[in-house]
């Protein structure tokens, strides 16, 4: 018997109760975990299994980003595919939105083995739906279920999945994201770019797509190393020295940087400026979304794109956190983009998922186009700014820190969509309880970075003094 706890209906959290203790296996990007201590292969067999009874198909693509667990955690997975019946496409090493064009192509369900930006000592596993979409929140409820009970099937020995491999994912992928913005125009501007792939999944493909769109491509960690030794695979700009330095060394158009599973890009102007994903996303659904179209985007973007919104005439729908509700309420909504802002831009015109390569060839599709440097198309943003951060909370429970936090009182007016959104003079904060890491993400929003950043330490403060 399964009871949704009180915090998770007021604070939108997904955190799921049995009668024995609190269960959370599957979180906004799938199953995370530390291998060898709470993902150890046993379970990750056991996923597997359960994965492919529950998908109730013949064939399930596989893939994986570059960290060294990987090989481990990828070969328990196939193992309890295998073990059902079901047959296995390796994809090998490819970013996870090129995994899910593959299956959306091909009518698949799949498996990732990534933990995206987290550090390496990390690894996870992540489901995909038939339409490449991160699989539905009650599937993976399902999944679970059939974890917690042992029911997944087991076939005889002479029925046991196959595995074939497939080479081709990469450059389906590549392909059909050139098809989709102005390659012509792109190739007769020669861009010269940097792009650090921060030694993750894309350190094939996306420099072999700027290559096929016309650019001079300097490249950055563009080899495989599953410690990340090189830089930490969230793209901040602390990660990012390297590549800034290179931009401001001169003459270049854009620098581009990707995390561990490339489902997300974020860009360097051509000063040598970080832009921020916030700012990113806006400009290129300034760029795409008109008069009568719905974009959708979480409650932790900047109110930039409400100010944009109006000026367009586009309608704006505001969700709770994570790819997987955006997509779906892209797709409810019919929207024609969105996406969070972090980098992770949705663009439904090509697939309903994060999709990092889509973002570079569509800030390209931009600066192109707008014949404009980045610095300048970035400036003309209202002007809103984020300011981020985290408090790390293991073993405490984020909802109570949400609950004692709301008795504050710090405001009259709160948003309770996802965690608690506190509108303040100047601006807003959000908290929320991340659903990757045992951490509370704290969000200050203002009409500068100033602003923010107070408005982020003001709320800070008080967690603090609750922990």
């Amino acid at each position: 018997m399964e009871k949704k706890s009180h915090y998770n209906d007021k604070y939108g959290a997904t955190i799921i109760k049995t009668m024995q203790r609190e269960r959370k296996l599957f979180g906004t990007n799938g199953i995370r975990g530390t291998p060898n201590r709470d993902l150890t292969s046993d379970f990750a067999l056991n996923v597997g299994r359960a994965s492919a009874t529950i998908f109730g198909t013949k064939t399930v693509a596989m893939g994986r980003d570059t960290r060294d667990t990987g090989d481990m955690l990828f070969s328990a997975v196939m193992s309890g595919v295998l073990s059902t019946g079901v047959n296995v496409i390796d994809l090998g090493i490819l970013p996870t939105p090129a995994v899910q064009y593959y299956c959306k192509i091909h009518g698949l369900y799949g498996i990732v083995i990534t933990a995206s930006h987290n550090p390496p000592e990390f690894n996870g596993i992540k489901c995909i739906d038939m339409d490449g979409t991160e699989l539905r929140q009650e599937d993976e409820l399902r999944i679970e279920d059939a974890l917690s009970g042992g029911n997944w099937k087991l076939c005889r020995w002479d029925e046991v999945g196959r595995v074939t491999g497939d080479p081709g994912g990469g450059d389906l992928y590549i392909n059909s994201v050139i098809a989709k913005v102005d390659a012509a125009r792109i190739r007769a501007r020669n861009f010269r770019v940097a792009v650090d792939c921060g030694n993750g999944a894309a350190y094939h493909t996306t420099p072999k797509m700027l290559r096929e769109l016309g650019c001079s491509v300097v490249e950055l960690n563009s080899y495989p190393d599953g410690q990340f030794t090189s830089r930490q695979s969230e793209p901040k700009p602390e990660n990012l020295a390297d590549l800034i330095s290179v931009m401001k060394s001169g003459n270049f158009s854009l620098g581009i940087a990707h995390d561990g599973d490339a489902d997300r890009a974020v860009f360097i102007d051509e000063k040598g400026n970080f832009i921020d994903g916030d700012q990113s996303l806006s400009i290129l659904i300034s760029s795409i979304a008109g008069k009568g179209d719905t974009v959708v985007t979480p409650v932790s973007s900047s109110d930039n794109l409400e100010h944009i919104a109006r000026e367009k005439g586009f309608n704006l729908v505001r969700t709770k956190v994570g790819a997987p509700i955006v997509s779906r309420t892209i797709i409810g909504k019919n929207a024609k983009i969105g996406g969070e802002e972090n980098g992770g831009v949705i663009y439904g015109d090509h697939q309903y998922c994060r999709d990092g390569a889509m973002t570079v060839a569509l800030m390209l599709n931009l600066i192109a186009e707008r014949r404009k440097p980045l610095s300048q198309i970035v400036s003309e943003l209202p002007g809103f700014r984020l300011y981020r951060t985290v408090v790390r909370i293991s073993g405490k429970d984020p909802q109570k820190i949400l609950h004692e936090l709301d008795k504050k009182n710090l405001s009259e007016k709160v948003d309770r969509t996802d965690g608690l959104k506190i509108y303040l003079d100047g601006g807003w904060a959000l908290v929320r309880a991340s659903g990757t890491e045992p951490i509370m993400r704290i969000y200050g929003h203002g009409r500068s970075m100033e602003e923010a950043e107070k408005i982020n330490k003001k709320v800070t403060e008080v967690i603090n003094s609750l922990l």
